[in-house]
């Protein structure tokens, strides 16, 4: 697994590290440039989720219809050159169009997808929490550099470095296997967006990726500005508080994927993690001194990476193959749709609102996001079979279009796969009525 699952997560890890570098010191960096003001910081620290929102869904269908592997070069590509729009902008308005050029470089859904086609499903959550914990990495290691590298060198080389890793993961997508081809015989049509996005467990996980990556793009908007403004920081020293931070963030991943996935309690641990966003606004809104407010910017942390190694491969779970990347394009279409609105509303309410008022906001949404979560179906209760298409009978292709309880089948490598809900299907009863 690790030969197959290390490349391609490597290739997302750097994208992610390419954004998360910047996160740390851009809203100071953007406020330098010429025309800047709260808004127009706010839009460039998440227009890219603009373009990422708009470019998410084709991105998934293309890789689809014509392969992952060409869409993740294609979307490379692109993400190269906004990164270097972005290294040589003047004004806040070159920044934004840099930022939104960057966002068009939508591989997120195409990289998922080719990880869950490599992979069997079995083995599919530990793969994609591994993806997870590459990506919770490369932002961990991001809120040390960033301060650093911006502070010291300027943050306009952490640009020029974006784009350097993005040139780096061309070459690692060459040693990255084709996966295989999969035939789907079933007489079912490709599910519509529609249906996905009424799809009561996948709507759910959007919200929840909605929401946690608005609160993200809020919580960078506000810790660089009120660290230098309020506490007078210089931002060469804002590594001080990322560093505590990631630190523990690292800390509760670790407990965060075993009960997730070993445990099989993914859905629980989502819930676990909600209410330290809520309390971390609290320490935030109601800090009369810094350590109070690096005790907020920790808890923070700890919530965010108590979900993120889970998010993308509890939404996988639920994603059907005949539209796998599809699935995972809406998904990421409103975890981006959520991180621009972080940045905007993050914007408007520093210019408009106390810390200590914008918590209230933060509790009420976790309230309702706690039971959204708490109302999802666990993904645990299916199981795969493996038969070789050999030994199947004639006609068990009727047998599978009227089981009661059959979630999907298709056919990949001469091998005829079966997701079958526990709860109201059982293994001997699909090899009796399948198996010659």
């Amino acid at each position: 697994m690790l030969k197959t699952v290390l490349p391609v997560s490597i290739i997302i890890a750097l994208r992610f590290l390419g954004l998360f570098i910047v996160l740390p010191v851009l809203s100071v960096y953007a406020f330098e440039l010429k025309g800047a003001n709260e808004v127009l910081v706010g839009a460039s620290l998440g227009i890219y989720a603009i373009s990422q929102m708009v470019m998410q869904i084709p991105f998934g269908v293309m890789s689809d219809r014509f392969g992952r592997k060409e869409a993740l070069f294609a979307g490379t590509i692109i993400f190269m050159a906004g990164s270097l729009i972005c290294a040589y902008a003047e004004s806040v308005h070159m920044l934004f169009i840099g930022r939104f050029v960057q966002g068009m470089g939508a591989v997120g859904a195409a990289g998922s997808a080719l990880i869950s086609d490599l992979i069997k499903e079995e083995i599919r959550a530990k793969a994609m929490a591994f993806m997870g914990m590459i990506i919770a990495l490369s932002f961990a290691l991001s809120m040390t550099l960033g301060p650093l590298i911006g502070g010291y060198f300027g943050t306009d080389k952490l640009f020029l470095l974006t784009a350097f890793l993005a040139f780096l993961s061309l070459f690692l997508l060459f040693i990255v296997k084709n996966p295989p081809k999969i035939q789907n015989v079933g007489k079912k049509k490709r599910v519509g967006y529609i249906k996905l996005l009424k799809d009561k467990n996948l709507y759910r996980m959007n919200i929840t990726n909605f929401l946690q990556k608005m609160l993200m793009t809020m919580t960078f908007m506000s810790i660089p500005l009120i660290m230098t403004q309020q506490f007078l920081w210089d931002k060469k020293e804002l590594w001080r508080i990322y560093l505590p931070a990631m630190i523990f963030g690292m800390l509760a991943m670790i407990p965060s994927v075993i009960i997730g996935e070993k445990m099989k309690k993914s859905k629980e641990m989502l819930c676990v993690g909600i209410p330290f966003f809520a309390l971390a606004y609290f320490f935030m809104g109601h800090a009369s001194n810094e350590l109070f407010f690096v005790c907020g910017t920790v808890l923070f942390f700890i919530g965010f990476n108590i979900h993120e190694p889970l998010i993308q491969s509890l939404a996988s779970k639920y994603a059907k193959v005949k539209s796998r990347g599809a699935t995972l394009g809406v998904f990421n279409f409103f975890g981006y749709l959520g991180t621009f609105c972080g940045g905007v509303i993050g914007g408007v309410f520093l210019r408009h609102y106390e810390m200590s008022q914008i918590f209230w906001i933060v509790f009420f949404t976790c309230i309702i996001w706690s039971f959204l979560t708490l109302t999802l179906k666990n993904p645990a209760f299916f199981q795969n079979l493996y038969i070789p298409l050999s030994q199947t009978k004639e006609n068990y292709l009727q047998y599978l279009e009227s089981a009661k309880g059959i979630v999907e089948w298709y056919v990949s490598d001469d091998m005829l796969i079966v997701k079958f809900d526990t709860q109201i299907l059982n293994k001997e009863s699909i090899v009796q009525n399948i198996d010659v």
